[in-house]
């Protein structure tokens, strides 16, 4: 819940410190400007609360891990949803319109979150999670779009180290292996996630688990 709440709230400061510039480059979402990805975010945020208000009878389905559903096809940016995102960020015009929206929707979830009872189970998309482990699950989303922000803004500040632990240890589950101790926890999401191409030399360090690459997070 902690590590939720501090990535969250990093990722959200990274946002605000962004010039008006930084929303029209490239971001590491394909098909995505930062502006677009900021637009996502938003929804992000408006699902979390969403769910921590939708409570749920039954027992867990899912757990912080198994809510991540994998596919080895990278997105492309033609996914209706996707190209839905791009309208909705246009429509803002102003990027101080969308940093205030994140910082609004934004501030609410990272207080709902802070408030809520870990324990509580919760429903989203036909699955039952305990509150915390749907947060934990919320930890991988936030440090990888955070490195999706920075992709090519060399100067904005990085998702806080904790967050790069948790979530390659998160996709160490999914891979059901580990990635190569050499490897930074930064590199090891990059290139397990397909965001990035391994050189030939971390290919060769990957062995065997180069050809299961990328693991596809939605």
């Amino acid at each position: 819940m902690d590590l939720f709440s501090r990535s969250w709230a990093e990722l959200r400061t990274a946002v605000a410190e962004l010039s008006d510039e930084d929303f029209a480059q490239p971001s590491g979402c394909a098909g995505w400007l930062v502006r677009d990805l900021v637009c996502h975010l938003i929804i992000d945020a408006q699902d979390v609360l969403i769910t921590l208000v939708t409570p749920a009878d039954a027992e867990p389905t899912r757990d912080a891990v198994t809510y991540w559903a994998v596919s080895d096809t990278p997105p492309t940016g033609d996914d209706p949803l996707d190209a839905l995102i791009v309208r909705l960020a246009a429509a803002y015009e102003q990027p101080e319109l969308l940093k205030f929206h994140l910082d609004d929707v934004g501030s609410a979830a990272g207080r709902a979150a802070e408030l809520a009872d870990p324990k509580l189970a919760v429903s989203t998309q036909d699955m039952v999670l305990t509150t915390g482990d749907y947060l934990s699950a919320y930890v991988l989303e936030w440090t990888l779009h955070h490195l999706d922000l920075i992709a090519h803004l060399p100067d904005a500040a990085g998702p806080p180290a904790e967050g790069l632990a948790r979530t390659r240890e998160m996709l160490e589950e999914i891979a059901g292996t580990a990635f190569p101790a050499s490897f930074s926890d930064e590199d090891a999401l990059l290139i397990g996630t397909g965001r990035r191409v391994p050189t030939d030399a971390e290919r060769a360090e990957l062995g065997d688990l180069a050809a299961k690459l990328p693991f596809v997070l939605g």
